[in-house]
């Protein structure tokens, strides 16, 4: 295990060696790779003192296979990416479960109505996971400022260095946000370094968070039209689902650039491709797309001005175990009737990606 995680676990332990608070059946039922990058036998050991480990970690077949009749006596359910979908046949399994502690993003493909109708209490890790998104958004932002790999490609091309090409820099240009979600909230705190205008597209965010975070709200026309990058952010939902057409790209600025790392289906694909073959000035970065990856025939593959990373903006490596750590550590507060930091109620999770 790498040192500084060694000594993450170490403290956490010590900080939580004086819990007080009734015993509570714990469990781990998630995807096996996805159990060592989320919490790993270190942190699984720290739900103690106030935490029974009824049993191994296990996979959603391994429950399903019904040979482990502890789960029945699962009260609290530790579980992440490749977790269980909770509908009314898995949790007649788990007739005891009372709390969720989901040590990744979103809670959409986990949680039913049947959740709700038993009072089940959820937590996630989202806030975590947002960190690194934000991280390699702000990056990608910084770079796309100077329009770096349009001349990395070019000079590949040409086997010289271009001479200087137009780009907006990073003193005056505008940067385009759209929401401010978790993740967004934290790309505009960090775009406050620069010396540049930030506007967002949010109907959910109060004016108090636009004058906290210096930015101007806008409609989608008006970010399209003035950013020269525009950076997604939005959570999928019924409503989003192909928000960005072609009738909004084709207001980009000359030399813009156009980033995603939210979710693919926010964009109507066949237009986005048509549109970017028609503007090979404007640049975009690509952690996302619908399907995931792109088919083998789409002209994302081909395109001079489409630069796609394979889905690494979230978590990954180490940067799991900082999500695990704060489920630990929600369960401890749990368990201490104390207030939850991470608590998912049901008009929450219909807003969340």
């Amino acid at each position: 295990m790498h040192l500084s995680q060694n000594s993450h676990i170490a403290g956490l332990q010590t900080a939580l060696s004086d819990d007080q608070g009734v015993l509570v059946n714990a469990g781990f039922v998630l995807g096996a790779t996805e159990f060592e990058d989320i919490y790993g036998s270190e942190l699984m050991s720290a739900i103690e003192p106030r935490g029974r480990l009824l049993g191994p970690p296990i996979t959603v077949e391994e429950l399903e296979a019904g040979s482990h009749g502890w789960v029945g006596d699962i009260e609290a359910l530790f579980t992440g990416w490749g977790g269980p979908c909770l509908d009314e046949k898995m949790l007649s399994r788990m007739p005891r479960l009372r709390a969720v502690f989901y040590g990744a993003g979103t809670l959409r493909f986990t949680v039913t109505d049947a959740c709700w109708s038993r009072g089940i209490l959820f937590t996630t890790a989202a806030m975590q996971n947002a960190i690194p998104t934000a991280e390699f958004a702000f990056a990608m932002i910084l770079l796309s400022l100077k329009r770096v790999w349009h001349h990395a490609a070019l000079a590949h091309e040409i086997r010289t260095f271009p001479q200087h090409l137009p780009l907006p820099g990073s003193f005056g240009s505008v940067i385009g946000l759209t929401s401010l979600g978790q993740v967004g909230y934290r790309v505009a705190r960090q775009l406050r370094t620069l010396d540049i205008k930030v506007m967002a597209y949010d109907p959910y965010a109060s004016p108090k968070l636009f004058r906290k975070l210096g930015v101007i709200s806008c409609s989608l026309e008006e970010l399209f039209a003035h950013a020269d990058v525009v950076s997604l952010h939005t959570p999928l939902l019924p409503e989003t689902c192909g928000m960005i057409g072609g009738d909004l790209l084709r207001l980009l600025k000359p030399n813009a650039t156009f980033i995603n790392t939210a979710r693919g289906a926010l964009v109507k694909e066949p237009e986005f491709t048509n549109f970017l073959h028609s503007r090979p000035d404007v640049q975009a970065i690509l952690d996302v797309t619908d399907p995931e990856p792109p088919a083998a025939d789409s002209p994302l593959w081909d395109l001079p001005n489409v630069f796609l990373t394979p889905h690494i903006a979230g978590s990954l490596g180490f940067e799991c175990r900082r999500m695990g750590r704060a489920m630990i550590e929600e369960f401890h507060r749990y368990v201490r009737g104390e207030p939850l930091r991470f608590k998912v109620t049901r008009e929450q999770l219909a807003r969340m990606a």
